[in-house]
This record gives C-alpha cells, sequence and structure tokens, in this order.
C-alpha cells in the first residue's frame, strides 16, 4: 500500500508563545463562562425581587384607595354635621345667646 488509508500527520509545531496565549484563551474563555453564569444567578434574584415589590406596590396602592375613600367620607361636611350633632350633642345657638364683639 502506497499510503493509502493512512491521515497525514501534522508537522507543525506550535511555539512556547502560541501554546501560552492559547492556554491564556482558554482560561479567558472558562472565565467569561463564570461571569455569565454569575449575571444570569444575579438577574434571577433581582428579577424575584422586582416580583416580590410589584407585588408589595400594588397591595400599598390598593390600601391608599381604600384610605383615600375613607378620608373623603370622614371628612365631608354631612358627616361632621352628623356626628358633631348625635354623638357630641352640638347645636346651634338660639339668636338670643349670640353676642356681637367689636373690637
Amino acid at each position: 500500500m502506497s499510503g493509502q488509508g493512512k491521515l497525514a500527520q501534522p508537522t507543525a509545531v506550535a511555539s512556547p508563545a502560541q501554546r501560552v496565549l492559547a492556554a491564556l484563551l482558554a482560561l479567558l474563555c472558562v472565565l467569561s463562562a463564570f461571569v455569565v453564569i454569575r449575571s444570569t444567578h444575579e438577574t434571577r434574584q433581582l428579577y424575584a425581587r422586582l416580583q416580590v415589590l410589584e407585588a408589595r406596590q400594588w397591595f400599598l396602592q390598593e390600601d391608599h384607595g381604600r384610605l383615600l375613600l375613607e378620608k373623603s367620607y370622614w371628612g365631608s361636611h354631612h358627616r361632621v354635621a352628623t356626628e358633631a350633632r348625635d354623638k357630641l350633642k352640638f347645636a346651634a345657638p338660639a339668636l338670643s345667646q349670640l353676642r356681637l364683639v367689636t373690637p
């Protein structure tokens, strides 16, 4: 057989500088992979925190709306007048009880 079936072996030998460069590039690839993993992990943690904060914001906005309605109810003139008359027994003074004060 005159060389058929045999694969030619590469004869080029890498220089020491090329080996160092190849090792450095491999190390950088591994470091880059770890940075991507860490970044992905932090992104997931931050997204979970965002969901918790958005749920809390929704609850607080709902509570704020209820409090605004309650404030509107308790601050209405009719409600204050009714409370003063019924619970505190306030009454408008008779005309004979009014006095005019001049400076």
